[in-house]
């Protein structure tokens, strides 16, 4: 495969090779993400889909007792965030990654100068980049269509968003060495998506479950992710064992997709 620089010439013809196949590679994934639907529509339109429901339901607009000062919806904000992003990295992306390697293009990649690993990192930045501007909409959808404040402490808010990205991120990498086919993978993302999604409180908030179910829950990276947020909105930084909980979750299932990974 021939690969064009499209740099100016006063670039170095090395940096502009290092840099050019990472960054086509990058815009095509673009292209075949948007093409492919399943990111934009499960990813992205689906928790805008039950924003929109959850803002039009009269009670999501009462304030919680005990939540300090937040209502229902606040409180389900951080959910769909977290849902979004497991969308996108534990559904999507080992979709995507190992239908390539069931395809042979990882394999056919090996010989051109893009290689294997490039694509790769082009199909994590697109999840990142679907992430950021997802979680970007869904803030700014509810503080202005809901009038849902936005976090107190920001700066908590974002370093609770990056563990969490990293822990899914993992958790997807790892699905995409196991998953013998696209099929499989996705079946493996699904049945560890939904449970979950219920230990983030999507269906059963996490401060009415029992003990036993919190406790499960704050060990999940879902379920430390919505108490992390749910701190940073109430003007806190992130418990320590809820930021520990996703680190563990980034540092096993990222050593397991590095140890069980396969290229063809």
């Amino acid at each position: 495969m021939t690969v064009t620089t499209g740099v100016p010439r006063a670039v170095a013809p090395g940096a502009a090779g290092r840099r050019s196949p990472l960054v086509k590679l990058t815009l095509m994934e673009v292209k075949l993400f948007i093409r492919e639907r399943v990111g934009p529509i499960w990813g992205v339109g689906f928790p805008m889909l039950l924003l929109v429901i959850f803002g039009a339901i009269p009670s999501f607009r009462k304030v919680l007792p005990g939540s300090g000062g937040l209502t229902t919806l606040d409180t389900y904000v951080p959910i769909l965030v977290v849902m979004s992003l497991a969308l996108l990295t534990m559904v999507a992306t080992p979709l995507t990654v190992v239908g390539y390697r069931e395809r042979g293009v990882l394999r056919r990649l090996r010989t051109t100068p893009a290689g294997p690993v490039r694509v790769l990192a082009a199909q994590l930045s697109v999840s990142l980049s679907m992430s950021v501007v997802t979680v970007a909409l869904i803030l700014v959808v509810s503080r202005l269509a809901y009038g849902v404040p936005l976090p107190r402490q920001f700066g908590a808010w974002l370093v609770t968003a990056l563990f969490a990205v990293a822990a899914l991120l993992a958790t997807g990498l790892f699905i995409s060495a196991i998953g013998p086919t696209a099929r499989a993978a996705a079946a493996i993302g699904n049945l560890l998506f939904y449970p979950l999604m219920f230990f983030s409180g999507l269906w059963l908030p996490i401060p009415v479950m029992p003990e036993v179910l919190q406790h499960v829950s704050h060990a999940t990276p879902l379920g430390a992710a919505w108490e992390a947020f749910q701190q940073a909105d109430l003007g806190h930084w992130p418990p320590a064992l809820a930021l520990v909980a996703m680190a563990a979750w980034a540092v096993v299932f990222g050593a397991g997709a590095a140890r069980f990974f396969r290229w063809e």
